[in-house]
């Protein structure tokens, strides 16, 4: 265990999925599934906690923004959203738990906060699967960054989508996030040019086919072109394209599965 205060080291675990496992006479079975949407009460877990491995082999931090739950991929990402104040974000799910009646996700306290329910201990929720979630680093700054409330929280840049299928069935009631990015406004004729009006456009291209004739005729023709960079001895440059409660009430049992 790491004292509370004490720099915890961030990745270093591993990706698994996991087997079907019973734990308190039910069955649980981890899948990648991108539909994945359940209602239910949640939890947090704390001190307890703090400092030791989680089921994937990283270290518990309770004030980062992490999430156990008993059959999504670690790590991964995953919406939550509270049915109570509307509050909704993106957390990493990094262990397996909670073992407790009707709890779909317990929470680190540092998500807890977020959502606004640290001091009541449970909270009606909501969870979705997002995606995968990178190995490597720190990724605290980023999910409370898609702290929302009134509308469900964004899908973090680094999200590993495990399909291209919506992420909640049709007609479920949810709202669908994402969508096509909106498309750049058309490009001017000529870029770099100060004639980019339509209507500067045709007398462009009979210049530019005049010019091309005159060159065609020019004694030079045949003399080799040469860019800039090549003629100064540069190299041309590349193209490129754009590119965890502190109260033993809130805690339910846990195990590494």
């Amino acid at each position: 265990m790491i004292e509370d205060g004490e720099p915890i080291a961030k990745g270093g675990g591993i990706y698994k999925v996991g087997q079907p496992y019973n734990l308190n006479g039910r069955d649980y079975h981890p899948s990648e599934n991108p539909r994945y949407r359940a209602e239910g009460v949640a939890s947090w877990y704390g001190p307890d906690f703090h400092g030791r491995e989680t089921a994937n082999g990283e270290i518990y931090d309770m004030h980062a923004i992490t999430a156990a739950h008993t059959t999504l991929p670690i790590p991964s990402y995953a919406r939550v959203t509270s049915l109570d104040n509307g509050r909704s974000i993106i957390v990493r799910v990094n262990d397996r738990g909670p073992y407790f009646g009707n709890r779909v996700i317990d929470l680190s306290i540092g998500a807890a906060k977020a959502l606004d329910f640290y001091s009541k201990g449970l909270a009606r929720v909501r969870v979705e699967y997002v995606g995968r979630a990178p190995l490597e680093g720190t990724d605290d700054a980023l999910l409370i960054a898609t702290l929302r409330e009134g509308s469900p929280a964004p899908a973090p840049s680094t999200v590993r989508l495990a399909s291209a299928k919506p992420l909640l069935p049709a007609g479920g009631g949810a709202r669908e996030i994402g969508g096509a990015p909106p498309l750049p406004p058309e490009r001017p004729f000529s870029v770099g040019s100060t004639a980019t009006t339509p209507a500067a456009q045709p007398a462009m291209a009979k210049s530019a086919f005049a010019d091309a004739r005159s060159m065609a005729k020019s004694p030079e023709r045949s003399r080799p072109i040469q860019s800039a960079a090549a003629s100064s001895g540069e190299a041309a440059p590349a193209s490129f394209a754009p590119a965890r409660g502190e109260a033993a009430g809130f805690m339910s049992g846990r195990g590494l599965y």
